[in-house]
């Protein structure tokens, strides 16, 4: 499990993120939430910014 914490633009500005994903690794947990975002808040990846990467248990 990690907990990654960022921002995504949208079109009324910078809006904070925190999620947490289940993952075997950093690399993975990351292509997940570029996911996530992408597909629901529809942004791309270039659009969002990771500001911390946790590993919680």
């Amino acid at each position: 499990m990690f907990e990654i914490s960022g921002k995504f633009k949208t079109l009324e500005g910078w809006k904070r993120f925190k999620k947490v994903v289940d993952a075997h690794n950093e690399r993975f947990a990351l292509e997940k939430v570029y996911s996530i975002l992408g597909s629901n808040h529809k942004v791309k990846r270039n659009l969002i910014k990771i500001e911390e990467i946790k590993k919680v248990s």
